[in-house]
């Protein structure tokens, strides 16, 4: 029997997780530029806002994977997709820096809780055997949300203002929810049924490793994801926002790569090939102050960010069976929470006691680290702890 990776359920879930990723990035690309402009505030307090939406996520992630695993599916997924559409809608409230990080927390929650609720659902449902290329398909909805999602976000914020951004998301959001609620959920059935929570069952062990490895190589994304923008804007670029859909050009084009290869090969040079364009893209983006080094610095950094996520992710899946998959890939997530919120925070604090040129300089640096730690302690940890597929 031949196994799919295209599915109907899996085409529900790409298509709802695609439209749920173009509301989110929607708001990432211009946020930042209003709190800056519009509400008067440094490029440290525009880390701090930006990072409560992680600091939340991190919050509730244990208690969604122990719910998943425990409870089930389909419930936690509606009503996070119900709720992160909603409060788009407080949007239109936030008239200062107080009530919007307020909002911004909010939302961090239903992200967490969306996240890991659909990407539980994709390691269901995906074939063992091709785990990594289906988790590569499931991350470029991800990237093609975070290419279009500024776009969408620029045209509506020119022609519509911020408010109409605002409820955009928010229509955009519920169509997402509609996708995910035509998907079927019997294939899972749940092991052990209990109402408590226990951190044993919240977290998986065995994905911890990879995750603190994840921790330092997501610090230097969320500094990127956070700041790029800015940065163009400062070094005279015509349209910094253009940067996303260039990078996320380089995300895909790995992707289709990529995942076959992790599925053949395992994550040894794949991932090792990536973390080296990363050390490579930082400097680029730093030091290269023209329009042909600004995107080029995308394609390279895109193509080095594209791999990293999805590998790890169908690591830690590949080391756990089902009953384990909600802690399992709310332990990944939580990693890649505190990593972009420290990376939002720091980076905004070099730049505004240095420059983002150097923030980005010591990102190199970062992924440097990332590397060893990936070749000294994660591999030799993944080898010892994957399971049979």
């Amino acid at each position: 029997m031949i196994e799919k990776v295209w599915t109907r359920d899996f085409t529900l879930l790409v298509v709802s997780n695609f439209l749920m990723c173009c509301a989110y990035y929607s708001l990432i690309s211009t946020l930042p530029v209003y709190i800056s402009s519009n509400l008067h505030a440094a490029n440290s307090v525009v880390g701090l806002v930006m990072a409560c939406y992680t600091i939340a996520a991190v919050l509730i992630r244990p208690a969604v994977g122990f719910g998943l695993d425990r409870l089930g599916r389909r419930t936690i997924l509606l009503l996070s997709l119900i709720l992160y559409a909603l409060i788009f809608n407080i949007y239109l409230l936030a008239i200062s820096v107080f009530i919007l990080t307020l909002v911004r927390f909010a939302h961090g929650l239903t992200w967490g809780m969306t996240t890991t609720s659909n990407s539980t659902f994709a390691g269901d449902i995906i074939p063992g055997r091709k785990r990594g290329e289906g988790f590569g398909y499931f991350g470029i909805s991800t990237t093609l949300g975070m290419a279009i999602g500024p776009l969408i976000g620029s045209f509506i914020l020119q022609y519509g203002g911020f408010n109409a951004m605002f409820i955009s998301g928010s229509l955009i959001s519920i169509v997402s929810m509609a996708c995910a609620a035509g998907i079927r959920y019997s294939d899972y059935r749940i092991k052990t049924r209990t109402a408590r929570f226990t951190w044993r069952h919240a977290l998986e062990p065995t994905a911890i490793i990879p995750s603190l490895n994840l921790i330092v190589i997501i610090f230097t994304y969320g500094g990127l994801l956070s700041f790029v923008t800015l940065y163009g804007r400062e070094t005279g670029m015509r349209n910094p926002s253009v940067f996303f859909f260039i990078y996320a050009l380089g995300v895909i084009s790995s992707r289709f790569v990529a995942g076959k290869s992790l599925d053949r090969k395992g994550p040894r040079w794949i991932i090792g090939i990536c973390l080296s364009l990363l050390i490579i893209g930082f400097p680029m983006l730093a030091l290269w102050h023209t329009q042909t080094g600004y995107y080029l610095s995308a394609i390279v950094l895109g193509i080095g960010n594209g791999v990293v996520f999805p590998s790890f992710q169908t690591m830690v899946n590949n080391m756990v069976d089902s009953s384990h998959r909600g802690a399992a890939n709310s332990t990944i997530f939580i990693a890649v929470d505190i990593g972009m919120g420290l990376g939002m925070v720091l980076i905004g604090i070099i730049a505004q006691y240095f420059s983002l040129q150097t923030a980005f300089l010591f990102c190199s640096g970062i992924c440097v680290l990332g590397l060893l730690l990936f070749f000294t302690v994660t591999l030799p940890h993944y080898s010892s702890h994957r399971i049979g597929i």
